[in-house]
């Protein structure tokens, strides 16, 4: 039974590299600069390392020289590719493999050059419109991917009469918590009024709905909770790890407006043992605004349709009544193309009281949510700062 490992298993250290703009850094450099600062802030050595989850969009086979730099030679590899989420889907690998005794100490790490190498987004963009074709979409020529981001709000607005303001309510609220954050990469003050002004890219997602095109690495490491205790950080304990994919396409959704979160969430729930009132935070991958309102639906923190009036009035904003996405998000702190791994580590910090001036007082549970593809990978994490 997966309650099994409930807690058995923690984030010894996490790090991150690179943030913003990169120049002169190649995707697996800046790589290496996180994971060696999550290993540290773990208190290990790489040599210490005998387990490795990673993944890349821009190669198939990316563990194999991440392996290969990092001079380690694990017991344990994951390299399963979902997307944005694939780094908390190799949560739950990872536990197993621990708990099983078949590894000590688990890096999962990424890094990407998007915004500042030749070979970046817009490219990386056409080459998987040839090694990755989508049958039922590419002979329409969509803008990949907002407009399959665009399809599902348009649903959402149509079905449930969700807003253009609501949604810019949900950028806003990333930009306050991101002038919080020092390492945002942007941290202007901006307004309903800006976003709704803002360059319509495909209706109704503006410039401001979409998520930023950064550079950045992020790494953390997971080790027996036993051992993790004796380290000189705080651990975060892994309380519930699940993941679900219902569609690749878009096209291919049952329903524009229901996700496959309302499949990971709940199983991750129910093996942390935990309830909707027992979360402190949330964060969750908002690669566009849309997807905000549709996790915090599908995940049963409103129900479906209510997502526009939750997040009204400041309701996910610093001050508001559900702290949402406390780094600023993919919106508005960082999106290095996958942002997963992101929500875990500021998940982490928060819970280790590490958040400054945008720390949540006695945040003990967090909830982290990543998404992969158009809407296709699922993955939900539920960590606590107290073990079971």
């Amino acid at each position: 039974m997966l309650d099994s490992i409930r807690g058995k298993v923690a984030i010894a250290g996490v790090g991150v590299a690179g943030l913003g703009e990169a120049h002169g850094y190649t995707e697996m450099e800046l790589l290496a600069q996180a994971a060696t600062k999550a290993v540290a802030n773990a208190g290990l050595t790489m040599s210490d390392i005998d387990g490795i989850a990673t993944c890349s969009s821009s190669a198939t086979m990316w563990v194999m020289p991440t392996i290969e730099y990092l001079g380690i030679r694990p017991k344990f590899i994951e390299s399963t590719m979902l997307g944005g989420s694939s780094f908390l889907a190799h949560l739950l690998p990872a536990m197993q493999a621990i708990a099983s005794g078949q590894c000590n100490a688990v890096l999962v790490c990424y890094g990407s050059t998007q915004r500042t190498a030749t070979f970046g987004r817009k490219e990386g963009v056409k080459a998987r419109a040839l090694l990755d074709p989508q049958p039922y979409e590419q002979p329409y020529k969509p803008l990949s991917p907002i407009t399959s981001y665009a399809l599902a709000a348009q649903r959402h607005m149509y079905q449930y009469g969700t807003t253009r303001r609501q949604l810019a309510e949900v950028a806003v609220a990333a930009r306050k918590w991101a002038q919080l954050n020092p390492e945002a990469f942007m941290r202007d003050p901006m307004s309903i009024d800006e976003v709704l002004a803002a360059r319509m890219i495909s209706d109704p997602l503006s410039v401001r709905d979409c998520c930023l095109v950064t550079d950045g690495a992020g790494a953390y490491v997971l080790m027996a909770a036993d051992r993790a205790r004796d380290l000189p950080v705080k651990p975060v304990y892994v309380l519930g790890s699940a993941t679900a994919v219902w569609n690749r396409q878009v096209s291919s959704m049952h329903d524009l407006a229901v996700t496959a979160a309302s499949e990971s969430g709940p199983r991750a729930m129910q093996m942390a043992g935990v309830d909707h009132k027992d979360i402190d935070l949330i964060q969750l991958y908002d690669a566009f605004t849309i997807n905000v309102l549709l996790f915090l639906e599908d995940l049963g923190f409103c129900a479906k349709g209510e997502g526009g009036n939750f997040i009204e009035n400041g309701g996910i904003a610093p001050g508001g009544h559900t702290p949402v996405n406390t780094n600023g998000g993919g919106l508005s702190c960082v999106h290095p193309g996958m942002y997963g791994i992101f929500t875990l580590i500021e998940a982490v910090r928060q819970l280790r009281g590490e958040g400054g001036e945008r720390q949540i007082p006695s945040a003990s549970i967090a909830l982290v949510h990543g998404n992969g593809g158009t809407l296709s990978s699922q993955s939900t994490a539920i960590l606590g700062s107290v073990r079971p």
